[in-house]
């Protein structure tokens, strides 16, 4: 993989106390390109997904984000030391993240939750926020829902004004954990779509994801975790037809 990477990951080991969750991993993502993440619980995926932009910070490697180098920053001396709270909410603010639960603010309304990081972060005026978070409920469906508060919408409604308000801060990378895990069925197909959309449009995408056709169909790669390291990493045609390792094989053949 050559030319400027969005994400640049490298040897990146994390333990929490004397478990070794990350036994280094290394992780390169091109512009654009949609990157899936599968595996068992427990092998390492979402800690993986959080170091990217420092929810978790590692131990030992090193991790580049468009060109920022996450959880540290140069001093004066031009060393690089541990990041401040502002750094790394700077930094953070051209990654958008969305979780397995939608983390909405419940007194605030799916419009209210679009224009709080952009006026409050970004310096943005309330009337150009609004506009934005106007495109963006048309984006994902639900110009209806303009003014109503999470505890009313659906599951699959509260993921899309999630993944709304994350693409609000124009990031220059989207990070998905599991967010389909805990809708209804029925709902599921809903927040994909808009997953889908965003792949074809361009957004770079890191998805740690259980949705396998949507890894078949959307993915530029899929990558194998287990036991803390990547396996085996390849097209969808290599993962769904000819995956090399033993350990592959058998995941896919239990949830395919």
């Amino acid at each position: 993989m050559t030319g400027e990477l969005i994400v640049d990951a490298v040897d990146v080991h994390k333990s929490f106390g004397r478990v070794e969750v990350l036994k280094g991993v290394t992780l390169k993502v091109a512009p654009r390109e949609v990157v899936c993440i599968i595996g068992a619980s427990g092998s390492g995926k979402t800690t993986f997904l959080r170091t990217l932009n420092a929810l978790e910070s590692i131990d030992l490697g090193q991790i580049t984000v468009n060109g920022h180098r996450v959880g540290f920053q140069q001093d004066k001396n031009g060393k690089f030391v541990r990041a401040s709270e502002k750094s790394l909410a700077a930094v953070r603010s051209e990654i958008g993240f969305v979780f397995q639960r939608f983390n909405l603010w419940p007194h605030l309304t799916a419009l209210e939750n679009i224009i709080e990081a952009p006026t409050r972060i970004r310096g943005q005026s309330r009337d150009e926020a609004v506009a934005t978070a106007e495109e963006l409920l048309k984006r994902v469906k639900l110009s209806d829902k303009r003014d109503v508060y999470p505890g009313k919408l659906s599951g699959g409604q509260q993921q899309r004004v999630a993944i709304a308000r994350s693409l609000a801060m124009k990031p220059a990378l989207m990070l998905f954990d599991e967010p389909t895990s805990a809708l209804d069925p029925e709902t599921i197909g809903e927040v994909l779509d808009v997953m889908k959309e965003l792949a074809v449009g361009g957004m770079t995408m890191v998805c740690v994801t259980h949705e396998m056709g949507f890894a078949r169909e959307v993915s530029d790669r899929v990558v194998m975790m287990d036991g803390g390291v990547i396996l085996e990493e390849g097209t969808p045609e290599h993962f769904f037809t000819n995956p090399t390792h033993e350990r592959t094989k058998q995941f896919l053949s239990k949830i395919l």
